[in-house]
């Protein structure tokens, strides 16, 4: 099982529940495509360096998962990319 971190930052205009329902799909893609999610950090709202999108905030998240599907992230990213309220995401392969 390889281990992986994701950081997403999503709109910071989005209310409390909004953005709470919003993060649960996002982790629910993660379980449904076969990952283990081992740890979700909330950063909150911060301040962009350089505009994003006409955006000068986002509300950051860090999840660790673990999965042995490749698959999991390429997916993950495109329901992301399509998504309206995720400003942007990476997905980073943690050492073993």
């Amino acid at each position: 099982m390889r281990k992986y971190e994701t950081m997403i930052i999503l709109k910071s205009g989005l209310e409390e529940e909004a953005r709470k329902t919003v993060l649960e799909g996002l982790l629910e893609i993660l379980k449904t495509n076969g990952a283990t999610i081992a740890d979700v950090n909330e950063w909150g709202s911060r301040e962009f360096a350089y505009e994003i999108n006409f955006e000068k905030r986002g509300y950051y998240v860090v999840v660790t998962y673990t999965t042995d599907k490749v698959e999991v992230n390429a997916e993950f990213e495109r329901l992301c990319e399509i998504n309206p309220n995720v400003v942007r995401q990476i997905i980073v392969a943690l050492p073993e």
